[in-house]
């Protein structure tokens, strides 16, 4: 049986390609090319293939006879998104039941829908923290995406979070009893950790994600709480680094992100209590931040009538200010932020609600435009690729009906959406 049968039998479906030339042209738009450089009025863009072959003016960039044009009159085109910190199978509230009830392949094309989704919003990257499955559904959608059977986002992934006994990626609400597997990796010691880099490793991770502190969403942990001993987080680091895989550290409470950080993590994501010292070294070593700070904001909207634990909106009542100040410190003291949202399954144009926090939080609206392209972008080492509208990079683009740099609201309604010179999505009439 096809997978393209498979699907029609399912009731899902593949989303198919628009037919177009090979080469595309995009007039008379505003052009954002998230660089740094001012937008350019009356802009054009080149696409031949999968490649952006030329940016400029109208009348500066050579137009191909051949080519298939789009007019962009009075909209704003910017670099494809890239959410670093996005969970596609887990369910909202508590996620930790939900996937003892699902199974892996169940998740897998709940995942594949969402992504979709949330490519036709215009996230063209998404960076998976690891997941909540035994297995490794995530894994298996982008790898799918990848080999072109459907259209979707490119996916970095880490097949699960790495946590101690008792920590966020165990299972601690039920009785001694039940022999529960946890959606988690549970590992405690050094030969234990390097085993599990391992797994991830063989089981196709890009990334390896710890738990360096306790967590807000899960039973039974604290996310004041520092996790692993500072031999752990070293041996998880060497062992990934010397295998070519970054690592990202979950890391909440101020000294486990600091001891993770002198690990030698890649990223820090959450960051919810980084203190002065831990923006220091930060900065000395390049660590990226990605904070999440809308969705603890969402939580409180839902409330336990939408599932959320009631130890999780105690936690963020008591802490939310906190966590925007210490984030919005970081953020003037120039650590290196990638936007990352930590929405479990939700509709997609949730997910441009960080760009609000982070502009209250103290960027300028181009900011935390680069904070979702180009900086996340170099963070995947995917800068040469990712990230900014320029000749010679895959040719991601979106378009918005309002000026972003003056609202990043306007992030939320994308009117049209190019991966890899495929138009996927494409509203620019209406």
């Amino acid at each position: 049986m096809s997978a393209l049968l498979l699907c029609l039998l399912l009731g899902f479906y593949a989303i198919p390609s628009h037919a177009q030339s090979e080469i595309v042209v995009f007039t008379n738009a505003t052009i954002i090319d998230a660089t740094g450089r001012p937008p350019i009025a009356n802009g054009a863009i080149v696409v031949e293939g999968n490649l952006i072959k030329a940016v400029g003016k109208m009348g500066e960039v050579a137009i191909p006879a051949n080519a298939q044009r789009i007019d962009g009159a009075g909209k704003f085109l910017l670099p494809g998104l890239i959410d670093s910190h996005a969970h596609i199978l887990s369910s909202r509230g508590d996620y930790q039941r939900d996937h003892l009830q699902k199974s892996s392949a169940a998740k897998a094309l709940d995942g594949l829908r969402h992504v979709q989704a949330l490519l036709m919003a215009g996230w063209t990257t998404l960076r998976i923290p690891g997941d909540a499955d035994v297995y490794y559904a995530h894994h298996a959608v982008r790898d799918a995406i990848s080999r072109g059977e459907f259209i979707g986002p490119r996916i970095f992934a880490a097949g699960h979070y790495i946590s101690i006994t008792g920590g966020g990626g165990d299972y601690n609400d039920l009785s001694p009893e039940q022999p529960v597997i946890a959606d988690g990796l549970v590992v405690d010691g050094i030969e234990a950790m390097r085993q599990a880099v391992r797994h991830e490793i063989k089981f196709g991770s890009d990334w390896i994600k710890i738990l360096a502190t306790g967590a807000f969403m899960t039973a039974g942990d604290n996310p004041m709480d520092v996790h692993f001993s500072d031999d752990e987080l070293r041996v998880c680091v060497e062992e990934a680094t010397r295998l070519r895989r970054p690592v990202m550290a979950h890391a909440h409470a101020a000294e486990g992100i600091k001891r993770a950080v002198r690990a030698g993590v890649r990223s820090i994501e959450h960051g919810s209590f980084i203190d002065a010292e831990g923006v220091t070294l930060m900065k000395q070593r390049g660590t990226y931040l990605v904070p999440t700070v809308y969705t603890f904001q969402h939580d409180l909207e839902l409330g336990t009538a939408g599932g959320i634990r009631e130890k999780t909106l105690e936690l963020e009542r008591r802490y939310l200010g906190e966590i925007r100040a210490c984030i919005g410190a970081a953020i003037r003291a120039g650590v290196k932020v990638c936007l990352g949202t930590d929405l479990l399954p939700l509709p997609a144009e949730l997910h441009s609600r960080e760009f609000g926090e982070l502009v209250n939080l103290g960027m300028t609206p181009l900011e935390a435009i680069r904070a979702a392209t180009v900086t996340p972008a170099e963070m995947l080492g995917w800068q040469d690729r990712l990230g900014t509208l320029e000749a010679g990079k895959l040719a991601d683009i979106i378009a918005v009906a309002s000026d972003p740099l003056k609202d990043v609201a306007a992030l939320a309604q994308v009117v049209l959406v190019m991966k890899e010179g495929t138009i996927v999505k494409n509203e620019m009439a209406r």
